[in-house]
């Protein structure tokens, strides 16, 4: 039941996927326990406790599955495939996006100003 699926293939994309599915599991688990607070110690710790361990071991069983694996491994090969953009690139591409943004805001600014003066001398605003 846990043996790893095809072991030397999608290596990365598959522990990042398990250390996700732990991570939120850890996460729900701490929540549950501040939940438990009435509860003993043995009880508020214990049952998250057995929720982690529990949920860690479906998280493992489902990525090393093989429909799953297979989708992961797939998936990191076509990551590899990617030509990823260089600092400069994305620097430039930021850049471009920041000054656009900043420019249709002025722009939906003006337009605001211009119909709220408009409604005014209409009176609909006060």
């Amino acid at each position: 039941m846990f043996t790893i699926y095809k072991p030397g293939q999608g290596k990365y994309v598959r522990t990042c996927t398990f250390v996700g599915g732990a991570m939120a599991t850890v996460c729900g688990a701490y929540v549950l326990s501040k939940k438990l607070y009435a509860l003993g110690a043995y009880l508020r710790y214990g049952i998250p406790a057995l929720m982690t361990v529990v949920l860690c071991a479906l998280v493992f069983w489902l990525v090393n599955r093989a429909k799953n694996a297979d989708f992961l491994i797939a998936t990191e090969g076509e990551m590899k495939k990617v030509s990823w953009s260089n600092r400069k690139e994305v620097v430039g591409s930021t850049k471009v996006v920041i000054v656009t943004t900043l420019i249709v805001a002025m722009i939906l600014y003006g337009v605001d100003i211009m119909f709220r003066m408009f409604f005014i001398r209409l009176g609909v605003l006060g």
